[in-house]
């Protein structure tokens, strides 16, 4: 398959979700010269970009057909089949050449049949799922983990670098989503240790500001204390990244570690804390809105 090297200027760029982080993602393309055609089932979300430059498409058919490369960066893994492989979707317009990049987080297997529908118009397919939140998106320092062919990966590079700092093909098609799997359990751990650690310092009487700048450089360092804690002690439960959206992933990797035939005893218990974060009406709210559900669980009344 013949791929030309992505290209500011020339090669023209669809981006489809333009929700907390795609906005910034979006715009930083837009920035480094590539002409842009953009999609988001909010329109308000995209009203920025189309103020910078950006058209604006009614569809992701219609994104595919005034674009050269598509990247879709949307919620859940049905919204992302709905993006490439429904009725109106990308590979309906998008012409043999062309790329598809599927920025989201979804499921491994849908990463390879998207590939694998994509082939067969001859078209290639990325999937090239980000970690780094709201802050990576803006400063545009996001790890990107690719799956697909290699010699797209290499055409596709100089997009990624205009939207993160570490990119790394992992493998084949759906490689990208497995390693976002990896991050994703990481970050369970990490995360649902920050919010307890909290938790004990206010509850032992101490300032948790104090405390964190002993073990904020420490062995206890992480990305997680040092870009939640902050917001925790300041009340600041706006999210980076969507409580419910983390659960979708932690069910995922639940799903795929079942397929597997092995078990995650401390993902499946931070699953089970995220469920108590939705059953509070907390799944519009950061990752870090579980120190709250934490914090009514362990209510004295």
């Amino acid at each position: 398959m013949d791929i030309v090297t992505a290209t500011p200027g020339s090669t023209r760029i669809g981006f489809i979700g333009t929700g907390v982080m795609g906005q910034s993602m979006a715009g930083h393309l837009l920035r480094h010269g590539y002409p842009l055609t953009v999609f988001s089932r909010t329109r308000s979300k995209a009203e920025s970009l189309i103020a910078a430059g950006a058209k604006w498409a009614n569809s992701p058919a219609e994104v595919a057909k005034a674009s050269d490369v598509v990247i879709g960066m949307v919620s859940l893994p049905a919204d992302v089949r709905e993006v490439f492989l429904g009725e109106r979707g990308v590979l309906t317009s998008l012409r043999p050449g062309g790329t598809i990049i599927d920025m989201a987080t979804s499921e491994p297997a849908l990463a390879q049949a998207i590939a694998a529908a994509a082939a067969g118009r001859g078209i290639a397919a990325l999937d090239a799922p980000v970690s780094g939140g709201d802050v990576g998106a803006k400063n545009a320092t996001l790890s990107i983990m690719v799956g697909g062919d290699p010699q797209a990966f290499a055409a596709m590079r100089p997009i990624f670098e205009c939207l993160g700092k570490t990119i790394v093909l992992q493998g084949p098609a759906g490689a990208g989503q497995h390693t976002k799997m990896v991050n994703q359990i990481l970050i369970a751990g990490a995360l649902s240790g920050v919010c307890e650690a909290m938790l004990y310092a206010r509850r032992s009487g101490l300032d948790p500001a104090t405390v964190l700048q002993s073990v904020g450089g420490g062995a206890a360092a992480s990305w997680q204390l040092a870009n939640l804690a902050p917001r925790i002690i300041d009340g600041n439960f706006e999210p980076g990244f969507f409580a419910e959206h983390f659960v979708k992933d932690l069910g995922i990797i639940l799903e795929e570690a079942r397929a597997m035939n092995f078990a995650l005893p401390v993902t499946g218990v931070v699953a089970q804390l995220f469920n108590a974060v939705l059953g509070q009406g907390l799944g519009q709210k950061g990752t870090h809105a579980l120190m709250l559900a934490l914090e009514r669980v362990n209510s004295r009344g």
